[in-house]
């Protein structure tokens, strides 16, 4: 049996998987974020812990036969997030979580610093942990000064499992500390912030060995024979593991809160200008590239709020199938924009709204406003050689056919949707356990899901979509000239 460990932003979750990749019990633990101040977030690291014990003991409880004959434990978990020990282990202050902004001029100062985009291969942003510490360094020095080791959120559980203080190369190529090319640690990014090298943690692929669970574990968890814990990855590689994207040309969409275009890619091809992230992938000599929006299916729960109907009922009032465009446009920068733009002060905007326009005509914008966002990051994808003839489909938006068949058309892409079962990061975590136990091929570990239906572009729809995605494009430098 093999655990996938999956510490993300608002809870942990465990998988419990047999050899073939099965599911066999799943359990989960929630923990709160703190806001101490605007723009702050922040969590105590204990609550990864205790929320690991907890979802173990749920398993154990449902399955003890099928946990007492594991062998491997694999890791995922939110990116970005800065964990300070002391020289003895012990946690400094609350981890500083991938969503705080606090560290926005730290940013730009170091993104701006010669060679940090061309080694780290991405745009600094505020959510990247080297920013975090200069934040530290500037505005709390007695305790930047007993910064012995800096551990990302599922490496400090790693470090809690193991008590080995280790990382892997998919999730700390989100720090702008290593040289995401050379898949290793670079002196001179962790110059350009303020740190040192013995302050890293060592690093192993996310599929190879990264240590044993500690012999207390053992005992307390019931198991006799040795556990592999395998190195892991941050969330979004761990996820296309899960997906089975981790060769070149595979890749996936995501409607969730916010939208993700991830590719796999066999070479390294980065393009910081363009606000793609280029990051290690969690296998070796595999890298993925990844557009970013912002918001997604917030843009909908923001319409829900706003005109107080339910986001399925708004759902419900659009075509069941795509018609063409809207004659409204929606640019959806609710919280401002990531991919393309790096432009966290633009904000959204409907336009060409008519009297005879109401909560059906705003969704089907909302929709196709996404759609035309989530274009964006493709465009930049295909700037930098990606090239990919279809893309998984997932998360919540893709319960509505009408923005699953609008998306298509306006990528021009066959979008699969995926058969009811695991496909995310816990299971992604699982089946890094599994190769870094097994030593088997990747290729019959990370398997794509069952996909239960393709829904194809609308040929007769592409080119109206795309006079729509170019007035879409027109809009942006108009409004960030009036909105300065």
């Amino acid at each position: 049996m093999y655990l996938g460990l999956d510490v993300g932003t608002s809870g942990l979750r465990a998988l419990l998987v047999d050899e073939n990749g099965v599911v066999a019990g799943a359990g989960e633990a929630a923990y709160a974020v703190s806001h101490p101040a605007p723009g702050w977030s922040e969590q105590d690291p204990a609550q990864w812990i205790a929320a690991c014990e907890a979802a173990v003991d749920e398993l154990r409880a449902a399955h003890p036969a099928e946990f007492a004959a594991l062998k491997g434990i694999g890791l995922s978990g939110q990116m970005h997030g800065a964990t300070l020990l002391d020289a003895g282990g012990e946690v400094l202050r609350p981890c500083i979580l991938w969503n705080d902004t606090r560290s926005f001029e730290e940013a730009r100062a170091l993104d701006g610093m010669p060679g940090v985009r061309e080694t780290s291969g991405n745009i600094v942003f505020p959510g990247f942990t080297a920013p975090k510490l200069s934040w530290v360094a500037k505005h709390e020095p007695e305790l930047f000064a007993r910064v012995a080791t800096v551990l990302l959120p599922k490496d400090y559980l790693r470090f809690w499992l193991t008590g080995e203080r280790i990382g892997d190369m998919s999730d700390s190529a989100g720090t702008s500390w290593l040289d995401t090319g050379a898949r290793a640690w670079s002196d001179d990014l962790l110059a350009a912030g303020g740190m040192r090298r013995d302050q890293m943690p060592a690093l192993v692929e996310g599929s190879a060995p990264s240590g044993d669970l500690r012999a207390e574990l053992r005992r307390a968890w019931g198991l006799t024979g040795p556990v592999t814990v395998a190195g892991g990855g941050g969330d979004n590689a761990a996820a296309a593991c899960g997906a089975g994207c981790f060769r070149d040309g595979q890749g996936f969409v995501s409607l969730g809160t916010s939208g993700v275009l991830l590719a796999a890619k066999d070479s390294y091809a980065p393009d910081p200008a363009s606000a793609v992230h280029t990051f290690c992938h969690a296998v070796p000599d595999t890298w993925y590239q990844m557009g970013v929006i912002l918001a997604a299916t917030d843009c909908l729960n923001w319409l829900s709020q706003t005109v107080g109907q339910a986001p399925g009922d708004l759902a419900g009032q659009v075509a069941e199938r795509a018609d063409g465009p809207s004659h409204i446009l929606f640019l959806p920068y609710l919280s401002g924009e990531r991919t393309p733009h790096n432009d966290s002060a633009i904000r959204a905007t409907f336009a060409g709204i008519g009297i005879g326009d109401g909560p059906a005509e705003l969704t089907q914008a909302v929709m196709e406003g996404v759609a035309f966002a989530l274009r964006d990051c493709h465009e930049a994808l295909r700037g930098t050689g990606t090239a990919l003839d279809r893309l998984l489909a997932v998360g919540g938006g893709t319960r509505s056919r009408f923005w699953v068949e609008t998306l298509a058309s306006v990528l021009n892409l066959p979008l699969d949707l995926p058969a009811k079962g695991e496909f995310g990061a816990a299971l992604g975590a699982a089946r890094l356990a599994m190769a870094a136990v097994s030593g088997g091929p990747l290729g019959e570990i990370m398997t794509s899901p069952e996909i239960s239906e393709t829904v194809e572009p609308r040929a007769d729809l592409v080119p109206a979509y795309d006079a729509a995605y170019a007035q879409y494009r027109a809009l942006y430098p108009q409004m960030k000239t009036i909105l300065g």
